[in-house]
């Protein structure tokens, strides 16, 4: 690990100061590239999946200079996962057969998947705390296990991921600016709002599959 952060020392110069802190051209690259990436999202356009692959690794790094484990390896989960939602928007099927639409989660479904994320919410924080020398482990640990259940979501065009977004770009803005990374706190402001604004785009999209049958 200490190898690859001095082969990637160049990213982490100083690009310019935010707000009293340094802010690294490798936070800046993530940052466009991550903006970049929603804007794909919202449009149910695939070009977002190889850009979330490259913010990912981008990410990672700075999450691991910034000694925050549970989001440096949600970055890595993020890169895998993005292969295979990669392939489910370009060839996957909805529960039909037919091509992958946008929909939503049954209730049950949807009450499945939050208390999977609350239960391992703790499971998670409980290890940072024990195994790493995080300093927030459980401010860590909540919108790393969402993120995951919310890049699943994502990967099958369900409606329900933006509202997973939302919550964690939210808790996302507290972690990072306890750790005065202030263009990261800016980005996931930025991302709750085009949760929302994807929110509305993917409902209206579904409204158009509906009448269309």
């Amino acid at each position: 690990m200490d190898r690859l952060l001095q082969a990637t020392a160049p990213l982490l110069a100083e690009a310019f100061t935010l707000w009293g802190s340094p802010t690294t051209w490798l936070e800046v690259a993530g940052f466009v590239l991550s903006v970049w990436m929603v804007g794909c999202n919202m449009r149910v356009n695939p070009l977002g999946w190889p850009l979330a692959i490259a913010s990912s690794l981008l990410y990672a790094l700075l999450f691991v200079h910034s000694k925050l484990y549970g989001e440096a390896s949600l970055q890595l989960f993020f890169v895998a996962v993005a292969g295979w939602g990669w392939w489910q928007w370009l060839r996957g099927h909805g529960a039909d057969g037919g091509e992958l639409k946008v929909h939503r989660l049954s209730p049950r479904q949807r009450l499945g998947a939050a208390l999977a994320t609350l239960a391992a919410w703790p499971a998670l924080a409980l290890l940072l705390a024990r195994y790493t020398n995080s300093d927030v482990p459980w401010l860590d640990a909540l919108p790393t296990v969402a993120s995951i259940t919310g890049q699943f979501l994502l990967g099958r065009k369900l409606i329900e991921n933006w509202a997973v977004w939302l919550a964690v770009n939210l808790v996302s803005v507290v972690l990072f600016g306890a750790k005065a990374l202030w263009l990261t706190v800016l980005l996931y402001a930025v991302f709750a709002l085009l949760s929302i604004a994807g929110w509305r785009m993917w409902s209206r999209l579904e409204g158009h599959a509906d009448a269309n049958h």
